[in-house]
């Protein structure tokens, strides 16, 4: 076989310029601290590295939606934590209300006080975000959640936020499950009197006497009396719209309270009069509007009363349902914030376990991509002796030539 000198020069530098390259290649790995400076050093383990990068981008992404979903809860606490204390100084006002030795003039300040409250709860319930989105109004955020009137302007539906690959919590709850609607599984009922009551009977509250007849406060009372201690009772089953007339009951002498039907009872002060009507009706199935509860409130306290015996029964009536609403009012509060507090609790685990995950998916990383220094700084060292190796043998061979040979 014969060699040619040009050959031997190629074979020469092809092997200088190999061992160049890959001492190219180990400066690029000790200087970027990546032991893949592309994926052809190592295609299993890229293709694994893009998987676990997209994973933990991801995880991050869930990171970032539960902060959002955070400070979206924690607006509406604190929006509702001052609902909380406003439903408690109304209720020690209608409290005080009831005293029978304010005048009309004391009753139109303290009407003039729940205005304010009025318009302190409508601030309330139409609260916005950071981002200037209505908390309470559904899924139609830039929509006030309630009008002036009271009404709600949102729709049902609450804003879900992917706080995780399986996991969505409402980062907001809807503003008629709050300003207008009763607890939850409430059995309690709300009393009230007829608009054209000419007695001076005044109903409190009623309650369920015997649970093994209305477990469930299915049931809703129209009564009618047809004397001073005769009185018709109408019951409506309000699972299924059945009314069934109960006619001719006495009210005996000095009694405190009235039999209903069907284990429930209201307790009744002062005279009734022929004609007078009232309503007893489950909370659960009450449209309990709180800004209408104000309203009625309001325009009671600024009716005239004062030595008036009837305009008095009637002002303790609605005085009284509206304790009794807003008793359920505040307890559905109540029950909201409770449900704020484990979606945040909630978040608080969810979070922990994605910042578990990251450090999972950092490690399986680094395990994958990171450079080992000590086996690169040995590499090193092996390449450069090899270089020079190489080039002293290139030299060597360059300084040969036929005549060297023929003459050895």
């Amino acid at each position: 076989m014969r060699i040619s000198s040009s050959l031997m020069f190629q074979t020469g530098l092809n092997t200088i310029n190999a061992q160049q390259s890959d001492l190219m290649h180990l400066y690029q790995q000790i200087g970027s601290g990546q032991r893949m400076v592309t994926p052809a050093d190592d295609p299993l383990a890229a293709a694994q590295a893009i998987n676990l990068s997209q994973s933990q981008a991801q995880n991050v992404r869930y990171g970032d939606n539960r902060a959002v979903a955070n400070r979206n809860l924690g607006t509406e606490e604190d929006a509702l934590n001052t609902l909380t204390l406003l439903l408690q100084d109304v209720r020690t006002r209608l409290v005080q209300a009831g005293n029978g030795t304010m005048s009309d003039a004391d009753r139109q300040t303290l009407a003039n006080v729940l205005q304010n409250a009025r318009d302190t709860a409508l601030g309330i319930a139409n609260t916005t975000d950071g981002n200037g989105q209505y908390v309470f109004s559904g899924s139609l955020g830039s929509t006030p959640a309630f009008a002036a009137n009271g009404n709600y302007n949102g729709d049902g539906l609450q804003r879900l936020i992917q706080a995780d690959a399986t996991r969505q919590i409402a980062g907001s709850d809807v503003g008629s499950d709050i300003f207008a609607r009763a607890q939850p599984g409430t059995l309690a009922y709300t009393s009230a009197a007829g608009g054209a009551n000419t007695g001076t009977a005044v109903l409190g509250g009623p309650y369920i006497s015997d649970r093994a007849l209305n477990a469930d406060a299915r049931y809703s009372y129209a009564v009618s009396f047809t004397g001073p201690n005769t009185y018709d009772v109408t019951i409506t089953d309000e699972t299924n719209g059945t009314a069934t007339p109960n006619a001719g009951l006495t009210l005996p002498a000095g009694a405190t309270e009235m039999d209903l039907g069907n284990g429930t009872k209201v307790q009744i002060s002062g005279a009734p009069a022929a004609g007078d009507t009232f309503t007893v009706d489950p909370l659960k199935h009450q449209n309990a509007n709180m800004f209408a509860t104000f309203d009625n409130l309001i325009a009671a306290l600024n009716a005239p009363s004062q030595g008036d015996a009837q305009a008095t029964a009637q002002l303790h009536n609605v005085l009284n349902t509206g304790m009794q609403q807003f008793a359920s009012s505040y307890d559905n509060v109540l029950t909201v914030r409770s449900s704020i507090g484990a979606r945040m609790n909630e978040l608080q685990a969810l979070d922990d376990s994605g910042n578990q995950r990251n450090l999972g998916f950092r490690a399986a990383l680094s395990g994958l991509e990171d450079l080992d220094y000590y086996e690169a700084t040995t590499q090193l060292s092996l390449r450069k002796i090899a270089l020079e190796g190489a080039g002293l043998a290139f030299q060597t061979i360059q300084g040969l030539s036929l005549f060297n040979l023929g003459r050895g």
